[in-house]
């Protein structure tokens, strides 16, 4: 990826590259390159002021949901991850024991922020079928603030042997999983949803049909979800689900 140097990217006072790892600083004719996840980040935050614990917390967390997934679990160090952060490594030692425990608490956070949006979305709808429905509408993985750290999930399913990083994992799942069974449940107590299967198999089926259909969004497939009528795969989703004839 290369940036013009009257671009926003500052350029070091050695402009030779020191070394050629990644996230290395190198300037090559008129381009400066530096790593994708560095460059992201001081687009964004190109300044990082002392800030509270807590606060300072969250946003090394939303750096590392960058750094993440541009590199993957496996492929990121903490000196990568401090570097993206315009901190050291001992702030970053300061507040996770590890790259592992920040991966962890990312993880957490990030399936409170999902399930407190859930709760806020259905907060104003008594009728069990239109939060079932409501609730098919807001998959975390298509939508912008979520979708950058559930990509960091996948990958992390996909290639991370720690046990304690599936053990988050799937504590993760387990919740949004709980929480979803809890609304069909209300829809076929109230006769809206059907009954044939249970709600905790159910709600599996919604989050296999969820992880699978924000997995193919993320790579922009054209006409992924929609048919030529327009018609969205929710629709179908829908009418598994639910009653719809009452």
């Amino acid at each position: 990826m290369g940036f013009w140097l009257s671009d926003w990217v500052p350029v070091p006072k050695t402009h030779g590259a020191k070394g050629s790892g990644r996230g290395v600083w190198q300037l090559t004719g008129q381009y400066l390159h530096v790593s994708p996840a560095r460059l992201i980040f001081q687009r964004f935050f190109k300044h990082v002021p002392r800030l509270p614990a807590a606060k300072r917390k969250s946003q090394l967390l939303d750096t590392a949901a960058v750094v993440f997934a541009t590199y993957g679990f496996e492929g990121t160090t903490t000196a990568e991850l401090a570097k993206a952060a315009g901190v050291s490594e001992p702030i970053i030692y300061r507040h996770f024991k590890s790259k592992k425990g920040m991966f962890i608490a990312l993880v957490e956070r990030t399936g409170e922020e999902t399930l407190s949006a859930w709760t806020k979305s259905l907060a104003d709808l008594g009728d069990p079928a239109e939060r079932v429905i409501k609730l098919l509408g807001s998959n975390p993985m298509v939508q912008a603030k979520a979708a950058i750290r559930y990509r960091v999930i996948v990958q992390a399913m996909n290639e991370s042997t720690e046990p304690d990083v599936k053990m988050a994992i799937h504590a993760h799942m387990l919740k949004l999983h709980g929480f979803i069974t809890g609304e069909l449940d209300a829809a076929q107590r109230a006769g809206v949803a059907k009954r044939a299967f249970s709600a905790e198999l159910m709600a599996w089926l919604l989050i296999h049909i969820a992880v699978g259909y924000g997995t193919l969004t993320s790579v922009e497939i054209p006409g992924n979800g929609t048919d030529a009528q327009g018609r969205h795969i929710d629709d179908i989703v829908a009418n598994l689900v639910l009653d719809l004839k009452k």
